[in-house]
């Protein structure tokens, strides 16, 4: 939150523990056992509006560390050009920031608001890679393994031989020597029907 938390949190009083009771209190509605004084909420809000939101406090509490990053720089922050791999106050920063511009249609408005006062914005071609990636039909662990083998059956035809190298591609990309090496070394789950078909095309053990 702000420096009311940080001087509290000096104190060694155990802030995040209070802080998640009066947010508890704060679901109950007004006038009902357990609920949170008007005032109480009040003085809450006037330390930090945002001090329950509506969306998870994991998000606000990354948010906070974006913010303080955001007023180190002084202001002036290139999200863009910000590595995936930045890491700050134990959080990960890049990452974060990545996925709130990808996934900025899912935000609240006011998620947006508070970005936004960051000079944090959505990026379309981070949003369109998630979209392709998401609407990518999922291939099971049978399926891939049906594909493999169809690969591997094309190169017992072509080279006379079941012996791929380890760094064998198909020319669809298929990394067939990695698969085979594996395949192999995980023998053991493998169904009977896998290596039956394995072993008719002449996969050495």
């Amino acid at each position: 939150m702000t420096r009311e938390v940080k001087r509290q949190a000096e104190t060694a009083h155990p802030v995040g523990v209070w802080l998640a009771g009066l947010r508890a209190a704060a679901e109950v509605p007004e006038g009902e056992p357990g609920a949170l004084a008007p005032e109480r909420r009040a003085a809450l809000e006037e330390i930090d509006p945002w001090w329950c939101p509506a969306w998870p406090i994991t998000w606000q509490r990354t948010y906070a560390v974006a913010r303080q990053w955001w007023l180190e720089s002084d202001g002036r922050v290139d999200w863009p050009a910000l590595s995936a791999e930045t890491t700050f106050e134990g959080e990960q920063l890049g990452r974060w920031v990545r996925a709130q511009r990808a996934g900025w249609a899912a935000l609240d408005q006011e998620q947006q608001d508070l970005l936004a006062a960051l000079g944090v914005a959505e990026d379309q071609e981070l949003v369109a890679a998630k979209q392709a990636a998401e609407a990518k039909p999922k291939v099971s662990r049978a399926d891939r393994f049906q594909l493999h083998l169809a690969a591997l059956a094309e190169f017992v035809e072509r080279e006379g031989h079941a012996r791929v190298p380890r760094a064998h591609k198909t020319a669809e990309g298929l990394s067939l020597g990695a698969w085979l090496n594996n395949t192999k070394a995980r023998r053991a789950k493998l169904s009977p029907e896998q290596l039956g078909q394995l072993a008719a095309l002449g996969v050495a053990w």
